[in-house]
């Protein structure tokens, strides 16, 4: 279960990510992460939120936002909000790291959705920003924090996900990992 002030360190890449406040910590209002990432490129594949906006604000370093075919370029002390419903990335696409505030809102799941993604990776089940389709397919059908691919038809992933993503539970992926969160789901 995530908890205010859990670190989670990536060893490999050497990203970091902080717990300031849990779903559980704003009785569900949002989820606060400080994130400190060193590691070039994306690390998520483009995607969209249906039930929550994401703002981004910049401690230190450059962060690469990809808003809708836009991109743009976050220094320290800029803010953005990233709208729901619209495709999005953010990453680091620098030489040097980039420490950001990450509050999702409301809060719903987000926060055991970053745990389980980071803990994925760093247990080496990431490669190059992919968590492979069907661990993102258990991801989209089992998290309440609703959540769909940039790119790909929604008609076509939901009736993947409602397809693959069950016949995937019964091989051990899940969208909370009993082994990271105490929980699963």
């Amino acid at each position: 279960m995530p908890d205010k002030g859990q670190i989670l360190a990536n060893p490999e890449t050497g990203d970091v990510y902080e717990f300031m406040e849990t779903a559980a910590d704003t009785s569900g209002a949002y989820v606060k992460v400080k994130a400190t990432v060193k590691r070039r490129g994306q690390i998520l594949p483009n995607h969209f939120h249906t039930l929550q906006d994401e703002t981004f604000e910049v401690v230190a370093g450059q962060l690469t936002v990809w808003l809708n075919g836009s991109t743009t370029v976050l220094k320290a002390g800029d803010k953005m909000t990233l709208p729901k419903n619209v495709p999005h990335n953010h990453f680091n696409d620098h030489e040097t790291p980039v420490t950001y505030m990450h509050t999702a809102a409301p809060g719903l799941d987000f926060d055991y959705l970053i745990e389980t993604l980071v803990s994925l990776a760093i247990d080496g089940k990431c490669k190059n920003g992919k968590y492979g389709f069907i661990q993102e397919l258990v991801l989209l059908r089992y998290l309440d924090s609703k959540s769909y691919l940039a790119g790909i038809p929604l008609r076509l992933q939901k009736i993947l996900m409602n397809t693959i993503a069950p016949a995937a539970r019964l091989l051990g992926y899940r969208a909370v990992y009993k082994k990271y969160s105490g929980t699963e789901k």
